[in-house]
């Protein structure tokens, strides 16, 4: 049983991975569910077999209760996840209504940065060949 989670665990991480480095925000959002997905099996499979409520009493050994941890982080995960989202909604829906696209376009910034990059990288390049003469 722990396998076939394993191979759940993967897909959904593949899958979501895959999806967030697309470039439209709706494939960036389905990306992001199902990475949250992942890590929400991933949390539950890594709390183990379900055991006995975590109350103290005399007759149960140690190893028999059940660790409340995975689930308390199984829905801190959620409640993340589902404000991440709502956020990129918000984000795919104010891109939509002023360019009616949903397409993640470049930063011109960025662009202006990379030149300026290369243009130091090819002077550089100049100034060393021209020290080992």
């Amino acid at each position: 049983m722990i396998l076939v989670l394993a191979v759940i665990i993967g897909v959904l991480y593949a899958a979501g991975t895959y999806l967030l480095l697309q470039r439209t925000l709706t494939r960036i959002v389905m990306g992001l569910a199902l990475m949250g997905h992942g890590v929400n099996v991933l949390l539950l499979a890594a709390g183990g077999r379900a055991g006995a409520a975590p109350l103290i009493e005399e007759s149960r050994a140690v190893g028999s209760y059940a660790d409340p941890l995975p689930q308390a982080m199984a829905l801190t995960a959620i409640v993340i996840t589902f404000g991440i989202m709502a956020f990129l909604l918000a984000l795919a829906y104010r891109s939509w209504t002023l360019t009616h696209d949903d397409e993640v376009e470049d930063d011109v910034e960025d662009r202006r940065i990379a030149q300026l990059q290369a243009r130091y990288e090819a002077e550089r390049a100049e100034y060393d060949t021209t020290e080992q003469r």
